[in-house]
């Protein structure tokens, strides 16, 4: 029997909804899109059905999404927050009790289908089974939701024909047991949320000062801002950090290095530490964070797309905020009037050494300053690594950064230091960092006016690394270790014990040497010296109280107690190329123009003392690829504009000990060449214009993205790809013979470089775009090609790409280390990424890897990747210094790092279920304060 119904002439929830569902025994449904509101209608009509209620809808999930459990259940919990349940008015909490009950007793049970399944579900339609084995089927425009059942016009037609319900429930079964489709019931966040929202209660940010426990603080900040509410949440490793810095900060300042490897997320875990001290403190002081020029931009964009944090940064003349509004400015004047409470600057403002804008940065007092790329920070002569204990000089010569720090650090109540690499030379560069951290915080390494052993580098060092011990014998000497500075009663029993003896409170770090009488006998035999003293130096030196590593081995093989999974899911690399056979032929021409640029760069280092850098600039840029060999030269023989090249060229000072005394682009003694320089030059150029573009890299990266390269079984292009070198000379000719070939017509291909040079090929053509644009297309899965200077290797998240080709090697290794935690990163779909090293035979990179294949591994155990100082092996191979890049390879290999598993500190927490959130409003009114 067929029966119309609209809503114009009745409510359809009362006269077809509840009456069909009341006594049915089972209700399979199609619905439309998957969003919260989709239950609205769950405890009024389906917790009446005695059966199993089934309800597939559809979603913007890709396909990519369903490659890994992990991956789809993080999509469905992206695709339930989008509909943000939690704005849900307080009338609809009985629906959601009901739909938690519902969802926890499994007696409703919901599959997504991906949009590229069928294409968007228009189509809606249901059966409803009773107990009698009569059934009804309808159809029509009605979604499942309060506003379609009962507010929307919508029309349905009901029927009960047989032949209407076999046709219905094929249809849902098709869609139902379709491979694509995903269960809800993978995705546990959905209950957990339901639940969460049921009991949530909204507070303003001055009451999260009164939460005691820094745990439910930092749930209370973070619980509903978009890296919980559009991204996967914080990581157990990230909510431990920002746990510590406000335990630390309400102690009377957070005084942390956060080195973590590359991919870990320093960055969302520094701002989550800023929100929540900014919180803590609502009249407290401005929140300044140095960054390396080319970082501002993606500081201050993660900023607000992870945390809604606003934020301004000092692009040289004055402050632009999270809208890309730029404030009138009075030059350095303007410096102290940031109009956000969180104000970013370059580090070369601080290098430049301009006296006004540095006089208004020391000018006021601070509640946080974040310095990321802390490693910049150096003595300016490091020792060697076989150095005596007596050659380690404490009052070691600053770099300007380094003093500037050392300044400002009285000026702050805490101070978060971030860099992947805390030791580059000599373990001492770590005690440097936190020598930084010292002033004005006497918790670090002990009090001005004591003289503490932790104020020697060697011998805390020593301790640090096992080669000496807090004396164990007379508890006396050990106590000298203890007591300045006490840790904090947060950090061992054994302290709450002392600190209650001695009637100390937190924040006070500094005790006499007589004040070990007070202890108790007792206290004095058990945690001094039977408990305490045999392990402290291992357990409590100021290293590891103050210094957070954590490697991504660590946390991918470590069980997380409070979930039985890893700390962080593993996401392994596979490497392609790297065999001595993976190196690449030059054709006749175009190797006979490397080995005259190999002779030319001889010739001017006979001539010009120092500067290797420029030394062995033509090098450097034929080892990326011959196009940028070729148009380098041009630009030295004057035929082409001298253009700059290299991308955000940063201007702080020393960024590695390699580049020291470089002398400026336009130094004579490099441009003015001598005839056989110009012969040498103008016969490579030749020799490069008669090797055309037969270039090898071009075709081995194409046979990487087809599947068709030796070793490669699957085309690289499906997985997505970044392509990466550091001259946009080479990415842009990438491009353009790309996207030239007839298998790349129709897709787009994407370049992400600076100085405003991105864009987009489509159609064979060039349009330029701006960077944020390519980002959200590649997190889309819109962009499954992308090319990138190293402008995109650092910050920049591309977990949706599963391969990388880096068309060269840089010099610096650290490059290379960014590049890969482009894509080995966070939220990484897949369990093993691809990346190949292309490079050419006989190449300075070539004889490099050469050398460096069998020591590379160990070196990089040590450090947590490749120290930049390794740029100098580059530099002394390409210069025939074969011996003593061996000799620097053998320093870096016999570096005693300072770090090994135990500062590897984790303790998860739950803040996925706090059910106290902050007004975000207030928050945001709170932070646009400046000034």
């Amino acid at each position: 029997m067929l029966t119309r119904h609209s809503s114009r002439r009745s409510r359809l929830d009362q006269t077809v909804l509840n009456q069909r569902l009341d006594g049915a025994v089972a209700y399979d449904r199609i619905a439309g899109y998957f969003r919260s509101s989709l239950f609205e209608v769950a405890g009024e009509a389906i917790a009446s059905v005695a059966g199993p209620v089934r309800i597939v809808c559809n979603s913007d999930l890709d396909p990519q999404d369903l490659i890994t459990a992990a991956a789809a259940q993080a999509a469905l919990r992206r695709s339930w927050c989008s509909g943000k349940p939690e704005e849900a008015p307080p009338a609809a909490l009985p629906r959601y009790r009901a739909l938690y009950a519902a969802l926890t007793s499994k007696k409703v049970e919901v599959r997504v289908l991906p949009d590229s399944a069928f294409g968007l579900i228009h189509g809606k339609a249901g059966v409803v089974r009773r107990a009698d084995g009569s059934a009804t089927a309808f159809l029509g425009s009605v979604n499942e939701s309060a506003s379609a059942w009962k507010l929307n016009y919508e029309l349905l037609w009901e029927d009960s024909d047989p032949q209407t319900i076999a046709w219905v429930q094929e249809e849902f079964d098709a869609l139902w047991n379709d491979a694509r489709a995903v269960d809800l019931a993978c995705c546990p966040f959905i209950a957990q949320d339901v639940r969460r929202i049921i009991a949530r209660k909204v507070i303003e940010p001055a009451d999260i000062k009164a939460i005691a426990d820094p745990t439910g603080a930092a749930a209370a900040a973070a619980v509903e801002t978009p890296v919980y509410r559009r991204e996967q949440g914080l990581w157990p490793h990230q909510k431990y950090f920002a746990h510590l810095a406000l335990e630390r900060h309400r102690l009377g300042g957070a005084r942390l290095v956060l080195a973590d490897q590359v991919g870990l997320g320093k960055t969302v875990q520094l701002a989550m530490a800023a929100l929540l001290m900014a919180l803590d403190e609502p009249d407290g002081g401005p929140i300044l964070v140095l960054a390396p020029k080319p970082l501002l931009q993606q500081w201050q964009d993660e900023l607000m797309e992870l945390l809604l944090l606003p934020s301004a940064r000092w692009n040289g003349r004055a402050w632009v905020d999270e809208n890309d509004l730029e404030y009138p400015s009075e030059g350095a004047k303007s410096l102290g009037k940031c109009p956000r409470r969180i104000g970013l600057v370059s580090q070369g403002l601080v290098v430049r050494g301009l006296p006004e804008a540095i006089n208004q940065l020391l000018g006021r007092r601070y509640t946080c300053v974040i310095v990321d790329e802390a490693h910049r920070a150096r003595r300016r002569k490091v020792p060697k690594v076989d150095a005596d204990a007596d050659e380690v000089d404490e009052r070691a010569d600053p770099n300007k950064l380094m003093a500037f720090l050392r300044q400002i650090g009285p000026k702050t109540k805490s101070m978060l230091l971030a860099t992947a690499t805390p030791v580059q030379l000599h373990p001492v560069e770590a005690w440097d960092l936190l020598h930084v951290l010292s002033h004005g915080n006497e918790g670090v390494l002990g009090g001005w006016t004591h003289t503490s052993p932790w104020f020697q580098p060697s011998h805390c060092l020593a301790i640090a690394t096992g080669d000496a011990a807090v004396p164990t014998r007379d508890v006396r000497d050990g106590w000298q270790y203890v007591r300045d500075p006490l840790p904090s009663r947060f950090e061992d029993p054994a302290f709450d014990r002392i600190r209650r003896s001695l009637d100390a409170s937190d924040t006070r770090w500094q005790f006499s040497p007589e004040s070990l009488e007070k202890l108790s006998l007792a206290i004095r035999r058990v945690q001094l010296q039977n408990r305490l003293l045999p392990h402290y130096g291992e357990n409590f030196n100021p290293l590891l109280r103050c210094i957070v590593r954590r490697t991504r081995a660590y946390l991918e093989a470590t069980i997380n107690p409070a979930t039985g999974a890893y700390l962080l899911p593993k996401v392994a690399v596979k490497l392609f190329g790297e065999e001595d056979q993976g190196a690449l032929a030059l054709g006749g021409y175009l190797r006979e123009a490397y080995q005259e640029a190999e002779a030319f760069s001889l010739l001017l280092q006979q001539r010009v003392k120092g500067a290797g850098f420029f030394k062995t600039l033509l090098l450097r840029r034929m080892g990326s690829s011959m196009e940028a060999g070729r148009r380098t030269v041009s630009k030295l023989l004057g035929e082409e504009p001298d253009t700059p090249d290299d991308e955000d060229e940063d201007d702080a000072e020393e960024e590695t000990p390699a580049q020291v005394g470089r002398p400026p682009q336009g130094s004579s003694d490099f441009k003015n060449f001598t005839d056989g320089e110009l012969k040498s030059l103008r016969r490579c150029l030749d020799l490069l214009k008669q090797g055309g573009n037969n270039d090898p890299k071009l075709e081995a990266l194409i046979g990487y993205l087809r599947g068709t390269h030796p070793g490669v079984t699957r085309r690289w292009l499906d997985l997505g790809c970044i392509l990466f070198s550091q001259y946009y000379d080479t990415v842009r000719w990438i491009g353009d013979e790309l996207a030239r070939r007839a298998e790349f017509a129709g897709m787009e291909i994407g370049l992400y470089a600076g100085s405003n040079r991105s864009g987009v090929w489509r159609e064979g053509r060039f349009q330029r775009c701006g960077r944020e644009v390519l980002k959200a297309r590649v997190r889309a899965g819109e962009l499954k090609l992308l090319l990138g200077t190293d402008a995109a290797s650092e910050g920049l998240n591309l977990q949706r790409l599963g391969t990388l080709i880096n068309i060269d090697l840089p010099w610096n290794p650290t490059r290379l280390e960014q590049r890969k935690g482009r894509i080995q990163r966070i939220g990484q779909a897949r369990s093993e990424i691809w990346i190949a090293n292309l490079r050419y035979r006989d190449s300075v990179e070539d004889r490099v890897h050469q050398v460096l294949a069998d020591r590379l591994e160990s070196i990089h155990q040590l450090f947590g990747q490749i120290p930049d100082t390794l740029e100098d092996v580059w530099v002394k191979i390409a210069l025939d210094e074969e011996q003593e890049a061996q000799q620097l390879i053998d320093r870096a290999a016999a570096t005693r790092n300072p770090f090994d598993a135990k500062y590897s500190k984790v303790e998860d927490a739950d803040w996925e279920s706090c059910s106290l959130v902050l007004d975000p409003q207030a928050v945001k009114e709170q932070l646009c304060r400046g000034w």
